[in-house]
């Protein structure tokens, strides 16, 4: 099949035609024949196993019989028409249904004629039938049809609606295929599909589209998924080594007086093996004359900040201005106070800008920023706006970068002058191995897998609503020891829909429980006006309360050592991440903590599961995979701002092996021939450039 071939418009497919192209542009993307090739099964019916008609029962999904079709009638009034024929077969009898078109398929049916019938059985009052189903002659061609796996597409009632449901559309991929003159456009290497143990890209779509059984279905899937991923792979490989051969970065040579104060006088413990490691990455990469794009991953209280802190360090000892933007007004108050009082010794310039800073103070701040005079800005996404020009910015620090979109950090990306600053993007989120490789594959990763000496994992357990009031009295026994407590609620308001105790009804219960004066309790929550909520959070963080009542607003950016409990009410209304999220607010001391998740005895599967995973690890990325696998990478914090997840057949949470090797072989393929010229790769740079049309780039922006 040519190019050309691939490349027609879709409407001047037989059976397509104006009307059913307009749908399938808007309800598949299909425009042109590839397209079409490209819209796969999401699942295939088995064709060789026939059932009686005594063995029916309601549940099955879908089945195929064998018979004759003993009567056929229209029964109902005008506007509420069906047509039903009697089919049997030697064990019993079952209705067949039609609702629709039923003049056209009348005049199909033959009665005494033995049928071919596939359709998902139905009970109406008491009794099964089968609606709609397929029917086909039971000749010899068509039990050689029927004996195979039909493939089934997804439709909607729009396609449906014009003669597209899954069977509609598998006609429309026999008539592109019979079209085939030459062989489908190969894109691997001769070298790949050899290396790979790879069927043909023309043996792979015909069978995906029409397999003969599952031996030859699993070769297609595998084909296509590794082609899928190598793509993606060999992209964003080539996006890295691109940026660091082409894109300059300002050369930070030399480490200097205030890194090494820091390190060696004010710093007031060793820095675990894990910093040590990432902040030489890091150095490495400033110091090459190329701009840095890397990613730093670590769990919740693994040091993440202090290497960024270094790392602006390093930038200010070269004469140049850092940045570090947080996603929450609470975060950068909480950055700024942790660094100001880590550098004071130092003598730097540190200031803060946050939607709340006032007028009179932004001029000034704005002024003394273009001026050089502030050596560090931390803040919010008020740090993009216009307004903001920096004297000479050389490092950019982005937390919990999946809260900002690609436009709002292309903007702080160009308040730089002359070569592009250096982007350290910082998350606590711990993302699963392949997703990481599909999402940021284009940037250089560190990883920081150890948690300071003197921390002790946090004991995490599950207690049901009806074991409440020994969670009191265990809460009571670590006041006593003057301990702190969070106790966090999914909601702010009672909701009608959710039954589950909002954060006013505990607050309530929980004044009852521990009333004034023997105790004090901060309550925190989003609606609360920006003033009230610092001062509570002040009044927990100063010891004046033991209790923090709170939403989830306390995710990130509460810091507060003598907090030990950890008490997480509806824990089942919290993803996986969350939770690990909210749990790492306590064991920031050297005390032992505990992170209790309080439910109601109504579980569902994935709940019990999530309760358990909390329970069984501390271990971020272990958790980030079991989130991933129930809840799918498409639904993970910022996974759909870049178009790398639209997949058409791989799968990032079934298919991590193929990621790994697609990978693998990308990268090797590469090391041999960077720029893909040769003769060898020519199928490879072609294809690769097809798809480039259509993507942006968005990798110099991280």
């Amino acid at each position: 099949m040519s190019v050309q071939y691939l490349d027609t418009d879709i409407t001047y497919l037989k059976g397509v035609g104006p009307k059913r192209a307009d749908v399938l542009n808007k309800e598949l993307g299909v425009f042109k024949f590839g397209d079409l090739l490209s819209v796969f099964p999401f699942r295939y019916v088995d064709r060789t196993k026939f059932y009686k008609i005594r063995d029916i029962k309601s549940d099955l999904p879908f089945i195929q019989l064998k018979g004759t079709i003993v009567s056929i009638e229209t029964l109902g009034k005008p506007r509420q028409k069906r047509l039903v024929a009697l089919f049997k077969d030697d064990t019993g009898m079952v209705e067949l249904v039609w609702f629709r078109g039923i003049s056209w398929i009348r005049s199909g049916l033959r009665p005494n004629t033995e049928y071919i019938v596939f359709g998902r059985p139905n009970v109406y009052k008491g009794k099964v039938n089968i609606p709609h189903p397929e029917m086909d002659p039971a000749n010899e061609k068509s039990s050689t049809t029927a004996s195979s796996l039909q493939a089934v597409y997804p439709s909607t009632e729009k396609l449906t609606a014009k003669g597209l449901n899954s069977k509609g559309i598998g006609n429309l991929l026999k008539e592109l295929m019979s079209g085939m003159q030459e062989s489908f456009p190969e894109p691997l290497s001769d070298s790949i599909l050899k290396t790979a143990s790879l069927t043909s890209k023309k043996t792979a779509l015909i069978n995906i589209h029409f397999p003969k059984n599952p031996a030859q279905l699993n070769k297609a899937q595998y084909r296509l998924k590794f082609e899928e991923l190598f793509f993606i792979q060999l992209r964003l490989l080539m996006m890295r080594d691109s940026k660091k051969r082409n894109i300059r970065g300002f050369p930070f040579l030399k480490v200097g007086e205030l890194f090494n104060k820091f390190y060696k006088d004010v710093l007031p413990f060793e820095l675990t093996g894990a910093q040590k490691r990432v902040v030489k990455e890091i150095r490495d990469d400033i110091g090459s004359g190329k701009q840095m794009n890397r990613l730093l991953q670590g769990d919740v209280g693994s040091g993440k900040t202090l290497v960024a802190l270094m790392s602006m360090l390093i930038a200010l000892d070269n004469d140049y201005q850092a940045c570090m933007m947080a996603p929450t007004e609470i975060l950068a108050n909480q950055h700024f106070k942790t660094i100001s009082q880590m550098i004071e010794p130092l003598g730097i310039k540190v200031a803060l800008l946050t939607g709340s800073t006032k007028t009179a103070k932004r001029k000034e701040l704005h002024a003394a920023l273009e001026s050089g005079e502030i050596n560090i800005l931390l803040g919010t996404h008020a740090l993009i706006e216009d307004k903001v020009k920096f004297g000479n910015l050389g490092m950019v620090i982005i937390d919990e970068q999946h809260r900002f979109g690609v436009a709002q950090r292309a903007r702080l990306w160009k308040k730089s002058k002359g070569n592009p600053p250096h982007i350290l993007i910082m998350t606590a989120t711990p993302i699963p191995r392949t997703l990481a490789m599909t999402l940021y594959g284009d940037l250089d990763v560190s990883i920081i897998d150890e948690l300071p000496p003197g921390r002790k994992d946090i004991k995490t357990i599950h207690r049901y609503d009806s074991s409440r009031l020994k969670v009191f009295g265990f809460m009571k026994e670590e006041i006593k020891k003057g301990r702190q407590i969070y106790v966090v609620y999914p909601l702010i308001q009672e909701s009608e829909k959710l039954d589950y105790k909002d954060l006013m009804d505990g607050y309530e219960s929980i004044s009852r429980e521990f009333p004034i004066p023997e105790y004090q309790i901060s309550i925190v929550h989003g609606k609360m006006k920006s003033d009230v909520k610092e001062f509570e959070m002040q009044r927990f963080v100063s010891g004046k309360t033991q209790i923090m009542v709170a939403t989830n607003v306390i995710e990130v950016g509460v810091d507060v050592a003598n907090a030990t409990v950890m008490v997480l009410e509806s824990a089942e209304r919290f993803g996986l991440s969350q939770l690990h999220q909210l749990r790492g607010r306590v064991g920031r001391g050297a005390e032992q903590s505990y992170c209790i998740l309080m439910t109601d005895g109504k579980l569902t599967g994935n709940g019990k599961l999530r309760m358990e995973t909390m329970v069984h690890t501390n271990d971020g990325f272990e958790i980030a995979e079991v989130d991933m696998k129930l809840r799918g990478p498409g639904d993970l914090e910022g996974t759909q701002q870049s178009g790398t997840l639209e997949l058409k057949i791989a799968d990032i949470v079934r298919d991590g092996q193929i990621i790994q090797y697609a990978r693998e072989i990308a990268t090797k393929t590469l090391e041999k021939d960077p720029m893909l010229k040769s003769s060898s790769n020519s199928r490879v740079a072609n294809h690769l450039a097809a798809l480039n049309k259509h993507h942006k780039d968005w990798s110099q922006i991280s």
